[in-house]
């Protein structure tokens, strides 16, 4: 009887050591929402079991505008690391008409500062400014130029006559293309890109001008949100596109082109805000997001360059060293559950209770 037990965990044990792994640098997510208060004990250590950095979203309520806000916020969310996790928070200042030069001096002179983010006024959550245009902040945008201090984009068209699939397109071609010709040395990012026509203006601008791109957005279309019953988990903003979008996108990611790299865009919502009759815009995939970033390469078989995309690229556009730390994927079936808990609040993640065919080891 103790020797088939013997044997029994042998063959176990020869199973794990069987199974695909897949060892790449610490990857970083250059573009997470953790919200705050009650959110950030959830948020802060799910993004620091998978990342070694985080470009952290300013709009709270009221939303980040001053570096001395953004240095406060950042030591809230320190304080929410469990003693396990290390994590270096980067911060984005929220752009406004109010947006202060000396700030902007002394965001491009730490190095606890990734860059400036603009929201179009209205275009998602907690976009309270009332800039609706970037010729408006043209003064700001000279400072960042010459104190090199890159700009982020939330890229799309809030005009109430352009319809909400064309919304990125649009913002391409009414404030992109003329801010790259006003500003030819002023790093930008656009940020999740969702469309074939993003991927080619990005290749077309090459050298000041990057993309993050999510995991949901290469691994859904809009049929999935939207063509057997509407599934408010899937709603983010930008919407999901079309299928053949979607396939630009996955193919933008997986070419290992420098200018493209991962930016989760995880956005927590409480289930009562997502499940209304006015949902919120955003997926939470903090909890799976190297991991389901791992499913979609592999399903592209280019495994090898998931490093590349995600902990490599990013770094080298924003003048990062890489992280020296390394993390390990095993290819083993997991399932997240339906619910986490931010307090008493409850939030349901991507994936809640599908299984996930990729795992970090050890988490």
């Amino acid at each position: 009887m103790l020797s088939k037990i013997s044997s029994s965990k042998q063959q176990r044990q020869l199973a794990a050591d069987q199974r695909t792994t897949l060892v790449i640098r610490q990857p970083d997510d250059f573009h997470v929402h953790l919200r705050d208060t009650d959110f950030l004990k959830l948020t802060v250590n799910h993004s620091a079991q998978r990342f070694g950095r985080i470009g952290v979203m300013p709009n709270l309520v009221p939303p980040v505008t001053t570096a001395t806000q953004a240095l406060a916020y950042r030591q809230r969310i320190l304080a929410a690391l469990e003693d396990n996790h290390s994590l270096e928070p980067l911060m984005i200042l929220f752009l406004n008409e109010n947006t202060a030069l000396a700030d902007i001096k002394t965001a491009a002179e730490s190095p606890s500062f990734l860059g400036v983010k603009y929201y179009p006024a209205g275009v998602t959550t907690n976009a309270l400014s009332k800039l609706t245009n970037l010729k408006d902040a043209y003064q700001i945008l000279e400072s960042m130029e010459e104190h090199q201090l890159p700009l982020l984009l939330h890229g799309e068209s809030p005009a109430p006559d352009v319809d909400v699939f064309d919304r990125e397109q649009r913002f391409l071609e009414a404030q992109v293309e003329p801010l790259i010709k006003r500003f030819p040395k002023l790093r930008i990012v656009l940020e999740h890109i969702t469309t074939a026509d993003a991927v080619e203006f990005i290749r077309a601008h090459k050298g000041y001008l990057g993309a993050t791109i999510t995991a949901h957005h290469l691994m859904y279309n809009r049929n999935d949100m939207l063509g057997n019953g509407i599934k408010p988990h899937l709603y983010c903003k930008p919407i999901l596109k079309r299928r053949h979008h979607q396939e630009a996108l996955r193919q933008a990611a997986t070419s290992a082109e420098e200018f493209f790299f991962l930016g989760t865009d995880s956005a927590p919502h409480t289930l009562a805000d997502k499940e209304s009759a006015c949902g919120c815009a955003g997926c939470y995939t903090a909890h799976a997001a190297i991991e389901l970033y791992a499913e979609v390469f592999e399903e592209e078989n280019a495994l090898d360059r998931l490093e590349k995309f995600s902990s490599l690229n990013g770094a080298n556009f924003y003048g990062l060293t890489p992280n020296e730390s390394t993390i390990t994927l095993v290819r083993d079936n997991w399932q997240p559950p339906n619910i986490f808990y931010a307090g008493e609040q409850q939030i349901v993640p991507l994936r809640a209770q599908t299984p996930v065919r990729w795992m970090l080891d050890k988490i």
